[in-house]
């Protein structure tokens, strides 16, 4: 089910709990509420949907793509970058890297690593700040 997307950036600061199997309902609603906002949002975490826990979903190119739990556990080549957000008015200038792996779970909490570059990569980047409490 598609949900209202939280403005409260004292919510938004809070760090998120992990995620475990009792949360794939919600993580299905997170993918629906940002497929229902495609036209100007590529990722969202599941604060963003007012649940503090550590799903993210988001546009790869071919699709969408969730995660569960996701960290980054490499990170190279730094930039720095503007980015605006659902959740947020305004940009924000923020530093990001072109390639970073990262370790997560997917839909059967199966434990995944996966290296990004580029666009995909400052999406992920991002949506696992909004994990981790960091507003932009």
């Amino acid at each position: 089910m598609v949900q209202p997307i939280m403005r409260d950036a004292a919510f938004l600061a809070l760090p998120s709990a992990p995620a475990t199997a009792e949360d794939l309902p919600a993580a299905r609603d997170l993918l629906e509420t940002l497929i229902a906002h495609k036209d100007g949002c590529v990722g969202m975490a599941a604060n963003m949907i007012g649940l503090r826990k550590r799903i993210i979903a988001f546009e790869d190119g071919e699709g969408y793509t969730l995660m569960f739990n996701p960290e980054i556990v490499k990170r190279s080549q730094p930039y720095q970058t503007e980015e605006g957000c659902l959740s947020l008015e305004g940009v924000r200038p923020t530093r990001r890297y072109r390639s970073i792996k990262v370790q997560y779970q997917n839909e059967a909490f199966q434990l995944r690593y996966k290296t990004y570059t580029g666009w995909t990569a400052q999406i992920i980047q991002h949506e696992i700040d909004h994990c981790n409490g960091i507003i932009i």
